[in-house]
């Protein structure tokens, strides 16, 4: 089973740049498919960007060209690069796990870290 904790969240300007980081424990992390979602105030969460267990990547409309996935086999970690922020883009950012096959759809992850904040000022 796979173990996740986020890090690199914080408080940008508009326009700024962050890199979240999604370290994974357990000896199943090279077959997993890793997804990022976020959950604003009120809202639902979503999927923000995910990459297959052999690289393959994914991205939500509104982050597409701003924002990179990627993923370090060796080191049990999934980054996800943030770049031309936005205040909308404010939330609490979730690395999320499952076996192989990447979707965009929460309830289909099992495993989840604890989040970090993101927060972009305008």
């Amino acid at each position: 089973q796979v173990q996740l904790v986020e890090s690199g969240g914080g408080l940008v300007q508009a326009g700024g740049s962050l890199r979240l980081s999604c370290a994974a424990s357990g000896r199943t992390f090279s077959s997993s498919a890793l997804g990022w979602f976020r959950q604003a105030p009120g809202k639902e969460r979503e999927f923000v960007s995910g990459i297959t267990w052999r690289g393959g990547d994914a991205y939500a409309d509104s982050v597409k060209g701003r924002f990179t996935i990627s993923r370090d086999n060796a080191k049990n970690t999934v980054y996800l690069q943030m770049n031309s922020l936005k205040p909308e883009d404010t939330a609490v950012y979730y690395c999320a796990a499952r076996f192989r096959v990447l979707t965009t759809t929460p309830r289909d992850y099992d495993v989840w870290g604890q989040g970090t904040q993101v927060t972009v000022s305008s």
